[in-house]
Formats: C-alpha cells, sequence, structure tokens
C-alpha cells in the first residue's frame, strides 16, 4: 500500500552538544538531512539512502514506502533480565528491501485455483508480492497456446539422461479441466491476489523440435506469449534448470534434429539460444510498448568433481555467449544435503551459510568472465531435507524467515519459494499449502507452519534494511532489523538453539517511545525438533498441523518501552517485533 511519508522518521541519534555522527549529504528517507528534536533534547538525523546495488537494480523498481498499524494487544510483562543484546543501528540503511524477496510459485498441477477462495483469501493475506508460471521442470514441456495438443514438431517421445525413449508428457496453457491451470487462470489468480507474475517460457522445445529451425520455433512460441500478454509481465525466464539431466531437451535424438545440434546441451549452446529467445520476445514487448526484463539461468555452486560436462563448463559457456544479453541472472537452490535426513540445526545453519555461499560464487563467476554484474533472481528455493517432515515442520517455517533475512543482508533481487502446493509423500513435501490428502489428516488449502512463519515476518518488516549485530557467547540468535517510513523499526529474532533466551535490544540513533509490539512463534510437539504445529502466542491449530485458524486477527503481546525493550525467546521460536519511536 503506498503511503506518504511520516513526519517522524528514523535515523541519526545525536545530542545538542554535538556528541553526533552526522551524515553528510544528500539522500535520507526524505531526500534532505531532516533533523527533529524530541523533548528530552535528542536530535534526529534522516541517514542517506544508499544507491540500489547491481543485484538488485530494476527488482527494486515496485519499492514503496511501509507504514505501520499498531495491532491489537494483550499487556505482556517483559523478562526482569537479559543475558544477551541485539544492537539495533538505524543510522546506516544497508540497503532499501526489494519488494520481490517475498515469492512463491504457482504450478500446473494445483487447480484452476481461481475458484478456490480459502486459498485466494490466505495468499491475499501472505501478500507474496510475486507469482512464478508455470513452474519447475514442466515449463520445457509446456504449450502456453495450446488446449490440448503440441505442435507438429514436437515428438511425441523424447530422450532422458540415459538416451531411453521416454513418453513427452506435453502440458497446455489451455487446458481448463479443474485439476489443472490454464494461462488465463494464472492471470485472474494475479489480479485476485495483487501480485506480479514472473513467466519460465519452453526452452527445451529449441532443443527437441524436429523443424528446420527448432531455435526459431521456440523463440517464436515465447515471443507470442509476451504479444499475448500485453505488457502485463516485466519478468521473463528463459527455460527451467537446463543444465539439469532430469530436464527435458537435456538429450535430445541427434537423427531427428535439423540444425546440427550436439546431443547433449552446454552452456554456451544455451546462451547462444538464449540471444535468439530474448530478441524475440524485446521484438514482441516494444510492439505492446513495454519493457520486459529477461533473465539466463547459471549454476549456484562449483560442480562438484563428479558433475556432468554440461555443469562443470556452464556458467563459463553462459556468460561468454549471453553475459551482457541477458538483463538478470537466474539460480536455485535447496539448500540443504539432496535427499538426506537432515535435522534442525543443519536445515537452520544452511540459509545464512548457503544465501552468501551463492552470492559470492555468482560474483566470482561474472568477475571471471568479465560481464556485467546483474540482478540476482533466486526464482526456486526450498530445502531438500527428507525422512522426517521437514518440509512441513515448523523448522522449515524458520528456515525461510532465515532465507529471506539473509537475501536482504545479501542484496539479492527477487526470490520465489518452491511452492504453493505439491504432494504430500508422507510429509517430504514442498508445499506451502496442503492439497488435502487424506494421508496428511488436513483440510484443502489448509497452510503449513512456513505460511504463518513467513505472514508475520512479512507485517514486522519495514522498508529499509539496517544492521542488527548479537552481543553474547553461542547465543544461537540470528537478528534482522528493519525501519518503516512511518518511523518503526522492525526486529525478528530467531533462536535456533533448543534453550530459551531472554533478550534486551540496545539501539543507536533511534530512541524508543511508547510501546512495542510482538508474535512469538514456537514448535509444538517437540518443540526442539520438527513439528508440523506452529503456536503463536500460545494460540495453536485445532488439528494435528497447522497454526491458528484466527491468525490475520489474533492479538500481539505488547509492553511499554520505559524500561526498555526486552523478550523472551523460547526454544526454537522466532520472535516477530516492532517498536515505536519516540
Amino acid at each position: 500500500m503506498k503511503i506518504a511519508r511520516g513526519i517522524w522518521l528514523l535515523g541519526l541519534v545525536c545530542t545538542t552538544a554535538g556528541a553526533c555522527n552526522k551524515k553528510n549529504g544528500g539522500g535520507g528517507y526524505n531526500n534532505g538531512g531532516e533533523q527533529r528534536e524530541d523533548t528530552s533534547g535528542t536530535v534526529i538525523v534522516t541517514p542517506a539512502d544508499p544507491n540500489t546495488a547491481g543485484t538488485i537494480g530494476f527488482f527494486m523498481d515496485g519499492w514503496m514506502q511501509r507504514k505501520f498499524t499498531a495491532p491489537a494487544f494483550t499487556e505482556k510483562a517483559p523478562p526482569s533480565a537479559a543475558a544477551y543484546t541485539v544492537t539495533v543501528d538505524a543510522s546506516t540503511v544497508l540497503t532499501k528491501i526489494s519488494p520481490a524477496l517475498f515469492g512463491n510459485n504457482t504450478n500446473i498441477w494445483m487447480t484452476q485455483m481461481t475458484n478456490q477462495p480459502k486459498l485466494i483469501t490466505h495468499l491475499s493475506n501472505l501478500n507474496p508480492g510475486i507469482l512464478r508460471f508455470p513452474g519447475g521442470n514442466n515449463s520445457s514441456v509446456y504449450f502456453w497456446n495450446s488446449a490440448g495438443w503440441p505442435p507438429a514438431d514436437a515428438p511425441p517421445k523424447l530422450q532422458d539422461a540415459n538416451g531411453a525413449e521416454i513418453d513427452a508428457g506435453y502440458w497446455f496453457g489451455g487446458n481448463t479441466a479443474e485439476w489443472t491451470m490454464s494461462v488465463d487462470n494464472y492471470y485472474r489468480v494475479l489480479q485476485q491476489t495483487g501480485t506480479e507474475g514472473i513467466i519460465t517460457v519452453n526452452y527445451g522445445y529449441a532443443r527437441y523440435g524436429t523443424g528446420a529451425d527448432p531455435v526459431a520455433a521456440a523463440a517464436h512460441l515465447a515471443a507470442d506469449w509476451v504479444r499475448a500478454d500485453k505488457g502485463r509481465t516485466r519478468y521473463w525466464e528463459v527455460g527451467n534448470e537446463s543444465n539439469g539431466t532430469w530436464q527435458a531437451g537435456y538429450r535430445i535424438d541427434q537423427s531427428k534434429n535439423k540444425d546440427g545440434q550436439p546431443q547433449i546441451v552446454t552452456g554456451e549452446l544455451y546462451g547462444k539460444h538464449f540471444k535468439v529467445f530474448a530478441d524475440s520476445m524485446r521484438k514482441a514487448a516494444a510492439e505492446n510498448g513495454k519493457p520486459i526484463f529477461i533473465g539466463v539461468q547459471l549454476l549456484e555452486h562449483e560442480p562438484a568433481n563428479w558433475a556432468t560436462p554440461t555443469d562443470r563448463e556452464w556458467n563459463n559457456g553462459v556468460l561468454k555467449q549471453a553475459g551482457t544479453a541477458a538483463d538478470y541472472y537466474i539460480i536455485h537452490s535447496y539448500y540443504t544435503a539432496y535427499n538426506t535426513n537432515s535435522n534442525p540445526p543443519e536445515v537452520l545453519a544452511s540459509a545464512e551459510a548457503v544465501t552468501k555461499a551463492m552470492a559470492d560464487h555468482v560474483t566470482a563467476a561474472i568477475a571471471r568472465a568479465g560481464v556485467p554484474v546483474k540482478p540476482l533472481a533466486l526464482t526456486e528455493w526450498n530445502i531438500f531435507a527428507v525422512g522426517s517432515q521437514q518440509m512441513v515442520s515448523q523448522v522449515a517455517g524458520m528456515h525461510a524467515v532465515l532465507v529471506i533475512g539473509e537475501l536482504m543482508r545479501n542484496r539479492y533481487g527477487l526470490a520465489c519459494r518452491w511452492d504453493l502446493a505439491n504432494a504430500w509423500d508422507n510429509g517430504n513435501d514442498h508445499g506451502l499449502f496442503s492439497q488435502g490428502e487424506p494421508a496428511s489428516g488436513e483440510q484443502k488449502w489448509d497452510p503449513r507452519p512456513a505460511f504463518y512463519y513467513l505472514y508475520y515476518f512479512r507485517q514486522f518488516v519495514g522498508d529499509r534494511f539496517i544492521n542488527a549485530e548479537v552481543s553474547g557467547a553461542n547465543s544461537g540468535i540470528n537478528a534482522y532489523a528493519s525501519t518503516f517510513s512511518s518511523g518503526e523499526a522492525g526486529v525478528t529474532l530467531v533462536n535456533k538453539s533448543s534453550s530459551a533466551r531472554d533478550v534486551q535490544l540496545a539501539f543507536k540513533n533511534f530512541k524508543p517511545g511508547g510501546r512495542y509490539y510482538w508474535y512469538v512463534l514456537t514448535g509444538g510437539d517437540g518443540v526442539s525438533s520438527f513439528s508440523r504445529k506452529v503456536f503463536i502466542n500460545g494460540s495453536g491449530p485445532s488439528g494435528i498441523a497447522g497454526g491458528p485458524a484466527d491468525y490475520a486477527t489474533l492479538k500481539a503481546f505488547s509492553a511499554t518501552a520505559a524500561q526498555g525493550v526486552k523478550v523472551s525467546l523460547p526454544p526454537m521460536s522466532v520472535v516477530c517485533m516492532v517498536v515505536e519511536p519516540d
């Protein structure tokens, strides 16, 4: 929601005696060095907004000021003392927060969505900002403009990584059956939920197509989608994980190919093809009079020594061919070790370590290639941990908060979690919402724990990211701080340890006002392990999983800030807090 900038702005606190670290120069929240005194004589000087990082770029275009509205609350006594201190420093804005970091993935096997009011209500409340479509590997066998039949040059059989022929299994954007989602209904969902789209076009067709020029045919198909889109979508991707052995088009039947392509895809080949796609798609966008941004796929980490030759040379080849032609770089990550029964500490530790490592890896790759820094988009992310229902647990919710906090810290431009709904598979289910399978014990579209963590984090994060430092030995606490343009400080604390922590907030360049408000999110059964339940300020689900049904109206805890800002963090908990300014 766009609002007018508040009169009371966060900034640098100094004394009238001159003990002040004032920033000179322009900027500030109101492009000025605005100052004001409070009743104690403390002077507030607004810090300058930094230049937008190249790794965020145009994904910041939708940025808006955020205004915090105090919720209804229950008075809560804070702890009398605290062993740990979190220092919140509002003197410097590290970055304005990209509005595209809270996205998610739709897919084409989760119903038409638009006629599912329960789902639409939860999704509107969540306010993800971005929804990706058609989602995942099916993008490589997706024909957006057909109701049920592929083009004549799309073969009925494709080759898997070993050369075996398998049914192509094509999907179609004009299919209106209830179990799938059509292109038209995807656009309707965006309207219903007030979100923006990011669309992945079919690159695989450029490889397995049997026409005289399969690359041109696939690029034309993508460009026609841009034309039909009529400027509704700014962000586009060419292909999905096209380096992967599991992807349609990774290996092709050369006997059916007519333009001399190699049997196995390479990064250099994909990069060459990308330029053909981008040229066709940009011409189509020009016809609509609306600019678009087109992303190119990179690998997020250094390939292992056993990786395929395609993976080992992927980034070098892609950047050599398309590093200047692409508008942004795309990566995917599922953070934890593949198909491994990871424990809670392993899952939670991955958020910080992997997010930074990916940014460092991509930065190093583009430096070696001598190509420009571009915005970075993590268009699929989740965890691969299996065996203990990790994906549907409160630990997945804690992990989600940690990931988005680290994405802010490392200045990513866009992120879309995978995905809104999937399949139960004994709890190895990435879905944020249940599809209502009987084995799950849930009702259709019941939110999983991660939904509640993302919902409250979204409510309590402002529009500018600032620094927060944790002191105290072996705290196990991660802290993420932000400011609202209406003046408040938002602080989210993640206690990863299996012991309770009492925390006091200290402030640099911010003076707490009358009250602070917070929500405490904890697991249910087995608090320090994996639980399918989440309790919020003590209120939990009525069934075997999920969270409180009244999450959107649940009262916050609140206390006055007169004796300082203190809060208790139960074991394995997340606390989302906002502190009023003086």
